[in-house]
């Protein structure tokens, strides 16, 4: 596939996934899927995906502390979970052969395709908070285990968060939303660290496909809403979809 077909490809889908993640987290499962169906190999898309996305969310994560909607002390611990979960599981992927991957992401892109329809609306019900040291075990067990999951894969863990940290760690939806964009920015700059170190990211589609993402992401912050799960869940059963049967077509064709 020609570079400028690439960028035609990746660059609104980007602005696609950043719209959806300032909105309700899991922009991943729009701008990941972007690199690959236009045609970059599995790493090289992981590590530009996270140029582009460390681009967008650095812009979210600094509107949403304009708005108040981070902690500082509790981001601060979850960061540092952050960064040691996404450097291992970045270090991991740069393990496993494209074939591999592929081979997972047709068992994942269901199950995720299947989580998306089947998840309540992220903040519907409001829950009792718990203790200042309940909640920072809990948000830090949380950081550490997506940061893993998001250094090694990555689509989904805006929306993961959203849920547990509203779920489990009883946070309200504006705190669990800043929460979320800080834990995301940290594992973005901890994964896009070793791949850079590694040669898998192609900068100038990233850099590109990155202002998209910010444009996406600032309408998407003035959209922000409870209800903006249910906006994207078709969009982004469009974009899995297309996705999967990209994947099924390269592994029957080799």
């Amino acid at each position: 596939m020609s570079p400028w077909m690439q960028y035609l490809i990746v660059c609104p889908l980007i602005f696609l996934g950043g719209f959806v993640d300032a909105i309700a987290g899991g922009g991943g499962l729009i701008s990941l899927p972007a690199y690959l169906i236009a045609g970059l190999p599995v790493h090289l898309s992981i590590g530009t995906n996270k140029l582009s996305s460390a681009m967008g969310t650095t812009l979210t994560t600094w509107k949403f502390w304009k708005n108040g909607y981070i902690r500082p002390r509790l981001c601060l611990l979850c960061a540092a979970f952050t960064f040691a979960g996404s450097t291992a599981g970045s270090n991991l992927a740069l393990h496993v052969s494209d074939r591999i991957f592929k081979i997972i992401l047709l068992f994942i892109l269901p199950l995720t395709a299947l989580y998306v329809f089947r998840s309540k609306a992220i903040g519907d019900e409001a829950r009792q908070p718990l203790s200042p040291a309940r909640t920072g075990a809990i948000c830090s067990a949380v950081a550490l285990a997506i940061g893993l999951y998001d250094g090694f894969y990555g689509p989904g863990s805006g929306t993961f968060l959203l849920l547990l940290l509203t779920g489990a760690a009883h946070l309200s939806l504006t705190d669990a939303a800043g929460t979320t964009k800080a834990i995301n920015l940290c594992s973005n700059i901890a994964a896009l660290t070793t791949y850079l170190i590694n040669g898998q990211v192609d900068l100038p589609l990233g850099i590109t496909a990155g202002l998209f993402g910010i444009a996406g992401c600032s309408l998407g912050v003035r959209c922000f809403t409870a209800k903006g799960s249910k906006i994207v869940k078709p969009l982004i059963a469009a974009v899995l979809a297309l996705f999967f049967i990209r994947v099924v077509y390269e592994m029957l064709t080799g």
